[in-house]
């Protein structure tokens, strides 16, 4: 059973590839998922382009444990020596857009979730969604799917950690911070230029730490990503427009994150886009941190953002493939790491809910 789940999602993971699935536009790949569903009598919903279903004897007495990974994709880059849209298999690595991120880990957690469909007497239920909108954290994701789905007590989320543990994931808070000045003709004397203004707020940003670490995840990481001023050679602009990407440990909620910036950093104004990307971790006593680490999986905490962002409860990030070929040229997945992760999935979730 399972060497035929695992060549069939291998088949699958071939046809993800080589269908478009932007953020947005995962119409058709969200079609193939369906098709597997279907094929092996699973009865499933589809809301928008997310797939999902729950197992054969689903009972609300249980607790119910969420299986989740993504099929949309970045765009390819230019550096592509290949056809990202083709599934390219040389030397035991299978080549296309999504393979890596997250298309291994999706197909296997869907292998997964199929040979417990039928299962009864879990001491889980499993809903899996196979989810949109991953990558430009759209509104129509796994977010939106939330109040649709079961209530969910704890999550796996794939994406690639080579089959390790990332108890612990950092969250994400992104800033539009504003330097003002006196804007002026640039052949005049001005004392209040926005410019050099901002050379003391990015020594400020460069220097800043925030008190508390983590020790999964380390200190808050924050860095000033774009800078933007003036449009004519002799006026001094007004202002200077700064972004600023803050990654967030577990020490700290996205809104604390956001009061020490505003109290603190020596700008005009700075203001979160969202706050809705926390961090999230696992409680190492947690069963299933037990199991894995009972089957000689490390653990550690992720620096990389993903869906594990916008649930509330407990979750682990665990999956095929390296997070450092996600949206690298010519992404690759090894196809024993796809073969792998269904056993480990498989034998981590017989260790807990069987």
């Amino acid at each position: 059973m399972i060497d035929k789940l695992t060549e069939h999602a291998i088949k699958l993971l071939k046809k993800l590839i080589e269908t478009q699935s932007f953020s947005s536009e995962e119409d058709k790949t969200a079609a193939h998922i369906e098709d597997w569903f279907k094929h092996y009598n699973i009865s499933y919903k589809r809301t928008k382009n997310n797939v999902w279903a729950t197992n054969k004897y689903f009972d609300e007495g249980k607790p119910t444990l969420l299986l989740n990974s993504h099929h949309d994709t970045v765009k390819p880059n230019s550096a592509y020596s290949k056809n990202p849209f083709k599934a390219i298999v040389e030397d035991g690595k299978l080549y296309g857009l999504g393979s890596n991120d997250a298309g291994g880990c999706l197909v296997s957690l869907i292998a997964t979730f199929t040979n417990f469909y039928n299962q009864k007497n879990l001491k889980y239920n499993l809903v899996i969604v196979a989810s949109a909108e991953e990558e430009n954290s759209g509104p129509n994701g796994l977010n939106s799917m939330l109040p649709i789905i079961p209530k969910v007590d704890v999550a796996i989320v794939g994406e690639p950690t080579l089959m390790n543990l990332a108890v612990a994931e950092k969250g994400l808070v992104v800033f539009d911070a504003v330097i003002e000045g006196t804007p002026s003709h640039a052949a005049h004397p001005n004392d209040n230029n926005a410019i050099y203004n901002s050379i003391e707020a990015l020594q400020w940003f460069k220097d800043f730490k925030f008190e508390k670490s983590s020790e999964a995840l380390g200190d808050v990481k924050l860095t000033v990503t774009q800078i933007n001023a003036g449009n004519q050679h002799n006026v001094v602009p007004g202002h200077v427009d700064l972004v600023i990407d803050v990654r967030v440990n577990d020490a700290y909620s996205n809104a604390e994150i956001a009061n020490i910036l505003q109290e603190k950093a020596p700008v005009s104004k700075i203001i979160p886009r969202s706050l809705r990307l926390n961090s999230s971790s696992i409680p190492m006593e947690h069963d299933l941190v037990k199991a894995g680490i009972a089957m000689g999986r490390t653990t550690y905490g992720s620096p990389t953002l993903s869906d594990q962002a916008v649930l509330s409860c407990p979750s682990l990030k665990l999956g095929p493939g390296n997070s450092t070929r996600s949206h690298s040229a010519d992404e690759f997945i090894h196809i024993n790491e796809i073969e792998e992760g269904i056993q480990i999935y498989i034998e981590l979730l017989n260790r807990v809910l069987v």
